[in-house]
């Protein structure tokens, strides 16, 4: 049998009531800390939690913003599950640099991602190529603020969690976090 960790499903309860709360609080369009959730959580997490985490997050706070079309859900949420596989990455390989190039890719990712499926999915854009480079300079001001999000979550979940984990061992002697954590 599994033993429960409490600390660690605190902290997920944490992680996901923080995505959903800074989702339906007023923000500027697109900003918001999924992607920073996402990379996060596949650093630091389980790997079954890490998955969860943005999804969840995602699927209540859609229940409260509104849904919509399916084609549109997966490529968002398909978007932030490519960003939970960028952390599994970057567990093993976290600089200061790699964490901002997944930042930066998991921006770039979901600008491309979910404008394509925008152009090509709803009838908004006309289905020619003049019609697709309509649809993603219409998406520029949406993907400046994703991306100020992003690197603003990032550096705070990261940030903070390294902080942590810096007094923690000073405080208490110990080599990780998830020493404690996982204990």
């Amino acid at each position: 049998m599994k033993k429960i960790n409490i600390l660690e499903i605190i902290f997920v309860v944490i992680l996901i009531a923080i995505g959903i709360t800074l989702r339906l609080l007023p923000h500027l369009p697109n900003f918001t800390p999924i992607i920073a959730i996402a990379l996060f959580g596949g650093v630091y997490l389980k790997r079954k939690a890490a998955v969860v985490i943005p999804l969840l997050t995602m699927a209540v706070s859609d229940m409260f913003i509104g849904r919509y079309e399916l084609s549109l859900m997966i490529s968002v949420y398909g978007t932030f599950f490519i960003c939970v596989l960028l952390g599994f990455w970057l567990k093993n390989n976290k600089k200061w640099y790699t964490i901002l190039g997944c930042t930066l890719l998991g921006s770039v990712l979901f600008f491309t991602i979910t404008n394509f499926a925008v152009w090509i999915f709803t009838p908004w854009y006309a289905k020619t190529v003049f019609g697709l480079i309509q649809c993603y300079l219409m998406a520029l001001p949406f993907f400046r603020n994703a991306l100020l999000g992003d690197l603003f979550y990032v550096i705070t979940f990261f940030g903070a969690y390294e902080i942590v984990e810096a007094w923690i061992r000073i405080k208490f002697k110990v080599t990780k976090i998830i020493d404690v954590v996982h204990y």
